[in-house]
């Protein structure tokens, strides 16, 4: 075991905390007014420009934190990484979600095998699938071309996917590759989830992509198994070997369940699941909808990314100085959230990715060595598109909490539309309020303000904005596959640094297991009581009186019926 040492321990660490009296004595107005300061408290890669002057920090607090990153060896960890060695010491495995996104003559070892040309092996399998799918040549039981496709997943199998899927729709060149194509995703098991991705779709001319590594989530599975039924009672058991694949490691659970071997995708164990969109679990249904080149383009800006991670200097590097500047705000300035807001309705479904990313991620309470830590950790996640937050939830973050928020932009609207005789185009008008809510969040409003405004005495306090809020702006020069690759490896490694800076372990996930064992048991319970009308015993009295409650009247199942809408 390694050494247990806390990076709070550290010299470093005390300095940081030791500074953090100075700069609660200033104020963000005061901070912004230093021009040279903002100038040095930017970084840019390949047109993506990154502005942190709004954070509650100097150059002196920068210095201070590049320091700590000495102290918790940073360097040497991101190498760690990108070496292959196992680095999640919890299940003894190598971290290389880069190895999904690296060009095909890039050497990436794990266990001393270059796990590139697998990687590739299995691209090229998705590209030659996907071409053959796209074209009509692969049809269904019926001899119909398949133009539907449901990815059926959880977790990391669905929200990275999603998010990815959900930005290249507006954008021009992906969505005339996907015309006359749907591409649903199927996560939840509550059947209402079920019923929502099958609405209008016609089986005869829809694949179902089941995406489990081990081939046993129970909540993928049984939605597997609900749709293998769907499949089945309109076109007959012979049909699901047509109209089902599968992206798993279990080839013998995959052909158990009727689909074929030779059309199941793999991935590996060094790929987690929150970090996997990279793996087949996101390129094969992506490449069904939108075609290998798109998805190839999206790979290649996450690997940009990587590339600028490994080898940029700390002071210049885009994931190495987000994640710092989060360190401070959660360790030394005890703020517990942060709020995601891009100003672009495409990127509607990130903030839900960096939830998972993020707080699965980070959401620990021990070190890597399992001691205690006496600091937080993580951050609680959350957010919405500009403009529709305003109207939500920043009422709380310009007057009530302080939330540290990354505000996202985008220079080229991916639909751009301007009416005649209006002042400014509809995307300027979004990115309008892109550029003033981080400055209303920085300064506020004073009392004195507001008295020069003859506002009236009883409704100052009401209108007073104190400022000194934090936020940083990301300025991303468009919104297409690239970028989309770029916008996910750089959040994806600013969440390493941040472990890495703890000194917990990012890339495991005991902590949603023990509701699944606990879940188990109630599964047992729900079929007994529905089957055999055994009684609810075993369980807390509360628990106890739920389940009466939910059982009564308890009867057994009839038949199978699929949900509809």
């Amino acid at each position: 075991m390694a050494s247990s040492a806390l990076i709070c321990d550290t010299e470093q660490w005390k300095a940081l905390q030791a500074h953090v009296g100075a700069i609660q004595k200033t104020h963000l107005r005061d901070l912004m007014a230093d021009a040279d300061r903002c100038k040095a408290m930017t970084a840019e890669f390949e047109g993506i420009f990154l502005d942190y002057s709004r954070q509650q920090a100097t150059r002196e607090t920068i210095e201070k934190l590049l320091k700590l990153a000495e102290a918790a060896k940073l360097k040497e960890k991101i190498e760690k990484m990108f070496k292959g060695e196992k680095i999640n010491s919890t299940e003894n495995r190598s971290v290389l979600h880069v190895a999904l996104r690296a060009p095909r003559d890039a050497v990436i070892n794990s266990d001393g095998v270059n796990v590139v040309p697998e990687v590739w092996s299995v691209k090229d399998k998705i590209k030659q699938f996907s071409e053959t799918f796209r074209s009509g040549s692969w049809v269904g039981a019926t001899g119909k071309a398949l133009t539907n496709v449901v990815s059926v997943g959880i977790g990391g199998s669905f929200l990275g996917p999603l998010f990815v899927h959900t930005a290249l729709q507006t954008d021009p060149e992906a969505a005339e590759c996907a015309k006359g194509r749907q591409l649903r995703f199927l996560a939840n098991v509550d059947p209402v989830d079920v019923a929502r991705s099958i609405k209008d779709l016609d089986p005869e001319t829809t694949l179902v992509v089941v995406v489990s590594k081990t081939f046993t989530t129970a909540e993928t599975m049984l939605n597997a198994r609900t749709l293998k039924e769907w499949i089945i009672s309109s076109l007959g058991p012979q049909a699901v070997s047509k109209h089902m694949i599968a992206v798993s490691t279990n080839l013998k659970l995959v052909k158990e369940f009727g689909i074929d071997p030779n059309n199941a995708f793999a991935f590996w164990d060094w790929v987690g699941g929150r970090y996997s969109v990279c793996s087949a679990v996101g390129v094969l249904p992506l490449s069904l909808q939108y075609g290998f080149p798109i998805v190839q383009k999206f790979l290649e800006g996450a690997s940009s990314i990587d590339n600028h991670f490994h080898s940029s200097s700390f002071d210049k590097n885009i994931p190495v100085l987000l994640g710092l500047l989060s360190v401070w705000n959660v360790s030394f300035l005890g703020y517990p959230a942060r709020a995601i807001l891009p100003y672009s309705q495409a990127l509607e479904k990130l903030a839900p990715h960096i939830q998972q990313l993020s707080m699965e991620s980070n959401g620990k309470g021990v070190s890597i060595d399992g001691v205690q830590l006496p600091f937080e950790t993580g951050e609680i996640d959350f957010g919405e598109p500009g403009t529709n937050g305003q109207h939500s939830f920043y009422q709380l973050i310009h007057q009530g909490r302080v939330i540290p928020c990354d505000f996202i932009g985008i220079v080229k609207s991916q639909q751009p539309v301007y009416l005649k005789g209006e002042t400014v185009s509809n995307h300027d008008e979004l990115m309008s309020n892109f550029f003033a809510q981080p400055d209303a969040l920085a300064y506020g409003k004073t009392p004195e303000q507001l008295h020069s405004e003859k506002v009236p005495e009883h409704l100052i306090p009401h209108k007073t904005f104190k400022g000194n809020r934090p936020s940083l702006s990301l300025l991303l020069p468009q919104l297409s596959a690239y970028e989309i690759g770029q916008l996910l490896s750089i959040y994806e490694h600013r969440i390493a640094v941040q472990g890495f800076i703890w000194g917990i372990n990012s890339f495991d996930q005991w902590g949603v297991e023990l509701g699944k064992s606990l879940a188990s048991q109630v599964r047992k319970q729900l079929h007994g009581s529905r089957m055999e009308g055994k009684p609810v015993e075993g369980f807390n009295h509360s628990t106890s009186s739920l389940l009466a409650r939910y059982l009564a009247p308890s009867t057994p199942f009839d038949s199978t019926v699929l949900p509809k809408v």
